[in-house]
């Protein structure tokens, strides 16, 4: 299973399923984080939190938890 933090600055990847219960997964979709949305993963900050991706035209920085929660391919 490749997860959100796994994939390398400058690459584009495709959400598959998310991961996780009740207000957290809410939150994340919330976010604009659903199931076949393309996210490119724009920076990663030295010690890998937060992950900066751009999502449906937006900048949006998530926490290295969060995407570990977040399957790709």
């Amino acid at each position: 299973m490749k997860t959100l933090k796994d994939v390398a600055i400058g690459q584009t990847c495709t959400i598959v399923k998310l991961h996780g219960e009740g207000a957290l997964k809410r939150r994340i979709m919330d976010m604009g984080l659903t199931k076949g949305t393309e996210v490119y993963v724009r920076k990663v900050a030295p010690l890998g939190d937060p992950v900066e991706l751009t999502v449906r035209g937006y900048e949006l920085s998530i926490r290295k938890g969060d995407a570990e929660m977040i399957e790709v391919e």
